[in-house]
């Protein structure tokens, strides 16, 4: 990008994303998405609260958002930019979570916190999609993690 080129930066509500994605409560994982880059980076946010059906036994007397949930949470997150980024005649059916690597989790996230996932984007090619996601409270680094996806037409 050149100095005189800007960047638009896009946002999705939840209405805008349970548009891009398929999945829908209790598995949709993030509420809004903020700062959409076209597909190179975003962050979506998730609003953790005690009512969600996994914390009655994830654990009863000390509440903890289970770590694949985060990492679900990622990928529906860098899903979402891929299909919107790819809207219009191929705007695809499906996105496919394909690979997790690296992933490390670095503190529990509780009820009550606020889950930013910030996705930037590695690589694409053809239908195939790889981000590298860190998730965030209060600004500092719960999980962390590599994954892609692939978008499906048909």
């Amino acid at each position: 990008m050149t100095e005189t080129e800007t960047t638009t930066l896009g946002s999705a509500d939840i209405m805008r994303v349970m548009d891009l994605l398929p999945h829908r409560y209790p598995f949709l994982l993030v509420d809004r998405i903020v700062e959409m880059n076209g597909d190179e980076s975003c962050i979506g946010i998730k609003n953790v609260t005690i009512n969600e059906p996994q914390f009655a036994g994830h654990f009863p007397t000390r509440p903890v958002m289970p770590g694949v949930m985060l990492i679900e949470g990622m990928a529906q997150t860098a899903g979402a930019l891929c299909v919107s980024a790819k809207l219009g005649a191929s705007r695809p059916k499906l996105v496919y979570f394909m690979t997790i690597d690296k992933v490390k989790f670095r503190k529990p996230v509780e009820p009550g916190d606020v889950v930013e996932y910030h996705m930037s984007k590695l690589r694409q090619r053809a239908n195939m999609w790889w981000y590298r996601g860190e998730a965030k409270v209060a600004g500092k680094v719960v999980a962390e993690a590599e994954l892609s996806a692939m978008l499906v037409t048909e």
